[in-house]
């Protein structure tokens, strides 16, 4: 495995565990995780790189070794924990990003907020989420409001080669030794051998508003950089967005990513074989090869 350093940044009054990897003079890309992930998840990918690069990924608010907070969790503030993040690692400079699923929409929610920030932009099967309804509204808020009662709770685990077993349930493609890495970032063990999560299970609360796609396009409209969007062929992702409203779905499952494509003035799609949604980790190889020959590209 390629070494990573491992440092404390304040971002926005908050501290945040930042891993980077890498030459800091070489080329910067910044890495963002999904939900219920940590920074070391890219460990992987990184591992893949044939090419030298500075590699930065935080553990977002809430999650890994980052700090907690009180009143619950706002996908903005992922995006403006990335801008405090940029600032402070390339202050004025322009550089690329990539993220996996929730980090991926973060990445390119920020691609179009910052277009004068962001040279290459790329998205690890995450695309958005189906569009949802204004009449939704009120129930949405009502089971946010009622969720504030009995706030979600993480099981305690055996040990973290119990937490193992988890992920490899989850992923059948992941390898025990990869499985056994995850686990030692993602959960902490005790003196007594239980193990607990280090995310904030409060992660786990419903929103209280409705997902609003036409404000998600307005935003990957005003992307000015290059966009490659990667999708695990096997991933239940794209086939989520897929559905049409008269109840078809289309032979490959990714008519639902291609429409939100064409939102996007330069936007590219790239498949990757048998690989889930965890496409780092199932074929890191093949998604180094994909985001290098992207980014490197003239």
């Amino acid at each position: 495995m390629k070494a990573a350093r491992s440092q404390t940044v304040e971002l926005r009054g908050l501290p945040h565990h930042v891993l980077s990897w890498g030459d800091r003079d070489a080329p910067a890309l910044f890495l963002v995780h999904g939900w219920m992930d940590v920074a070391a998840s890219f460990q992987f990918l990184v591992d893949a790189f044939a090419r030298e690069r500075h590699v930065i990924a935080h553990d977002l608010r809430g999650f890994g070794g980052s700090a907690w907070q009180p009143q619950g969790y706002w996908f903005a503030d992922y995006v403006a924990d990335l801008d405090a993040l940029v600032e402070h690692v390339a202050p004025g400079a322009v550089v690329d990003l990539a993220g996996h699923s929730l980090g991926g929409n973060v990445a390119m929610i920020y691609a179009g907020v910052r277009p004068q920030r962001v040279r290459r932009a790329i998205s690890l099967d995450g695309f958005g989420i189906p569009a949802e309804s204004v009449d939704a509204a009120p129930s949405r808020f009502a089971k946010w409001l009622d969720a504030q009662h009995d706030p979600p709770r993480f099981r305690p685990y055996a040990g973290l080669a119990a937490v193992a077993d988890r992920l490899q349930n989850d992923n059948p493609r992941l390898t025990r030794e990869r499985a056994a890495f995850l686990a030692s970032h993602w959960a902490r063990e005790f003196p007594d051998g239980h193990a607990e999560l280090r995310s904030d299970p409060r992660h786990k609360l419903p929103f209280p508003t409705v997902y609003r796609l036409a404000e998600a396009t307005a935003i990957w409209r005003a992307i000015a950089a290059p966009v490659l969007w990667v999708a695990g062929a096997d991933s239940r992702i794209p086939r989520w967005l897929d559905r049409e409203p008269d109840g078809a779905a289309s032979a490959d499952g990714l008519d639902g990513v291609r429409r939100r494509m064409a939102s996007i003035r330069d936007a590219r799609l790239v498949v990757i074989p048998d690989a889930g949604h965890m496409l780092h980790h199932d074929r890191p190889e093949a998604v180094a090869a994909a985001v290098e020959a992207f980014l490197d590209a003239p």
